[in-house]
C-alpha cells in the first residue's frame, strides 16, 4: 500500500472486480478514445480477468498494478508500473474514474509512484507514453514533472488516437 495524499494505492484484489467494472463503464466516454480494452459491455468478468492478470504479472515481476482509492474507500481508478520498455525503465500507465478527474488525484498518484519507482534497484528512469491527442494524460505527465523525450509513429490502437506516441520521462 502506498499513500498519496488524498489517495491510497493498493494492490488489486479480486473482491473489487464489480466496483472496478462499474468505474470503467461510468468512464467509457473518456476511456474509449485512448484505451483499446475500454469497450461497451465491459463488466465484472473482464475486470476479474484484469485483476487475475495483475496478480500473475506482479508475481512474474512484469507489471505492478494498483487500484486507486480515496482515503474514505472510493475506487477512483488504476495505476501501474510496467517493465515493457526494457531494463532500467518502468513505464507508468493509468486511468481515472470520470467523476474524480480534474482534481489532481492522478497527478498526485503519478508523482508518488514515480518517486517510489526511482528508489528501486536498477531503475534509472520512469516513463509515461500517450497518444498526442490524449490531452488529459499529457497534462498529468507535465504536472507530475515528466518531460517529453521522443515522438514516434505507430498504428493507432484506439479510435481517438492519431498514431503519434509521445514518450515522457523522469530520471533518478
Amino acid at each position: 500500500m502506498i499513500n498519496a495524499g488524498e489517495l491510497v494505492l493498493k494492490r488489486w484484489e479480486a473482491e473489487w472486480a464489480a466496483e472496478a467494472a462499474a468505474a470503467v463503464r461510468e468512464s467509457l466516454p473518456e476511456l474509449q478514445p485512448f484505451l483499446p480494452w475500454a469497450v461497451d459491455g465491459y463488466g465484472p468478468v473482464e475486470s476479474g480477468a484484469y485483476i487475475r492478470m495483475s496478480v500473475d504479472s506482479w508475481a512474474a515481476g512484469t507489471e505492478f498494478n494498483y487500484a486507486l482509492f480515496t482515503t474514505v474507500g472510493e475506487l477512483v481508478g488504476s495505476i501501474g508500473l510496467m517493465t515493457r520498455m526494457g531494463p532500467g525503465t518502468l513505464e507508468i500507465g493509468y486511468w481515472m474514474r470520470t467523476p474524480y478527474a480534474g482534481r489532481g488525484h492522478m497527478t498526485a498518484a503519478v508523482r508518488v509512484l514515480a518517486r517510489v519507482a526511482l528508489t528501486l534497484p536498477g531503475v534509472r528512469r520512469v516513463a509515461i507514453r500517450y497518444d498526442v491527442a490524449n490531452r488529459a494524460s499529457a497534462a498529468v505527465a507535465a504536472k507530475a514533472g515528466f518531460r517529453e523525450v521522443e515522438r514516434t509513429a505507430r498504428e493507432p490502437e484506439a479510435p481517438g488516437e492519431t498514431g503519434i506516441l509521445v514518450t515522457t520521462e523522469r530520471r533518478a
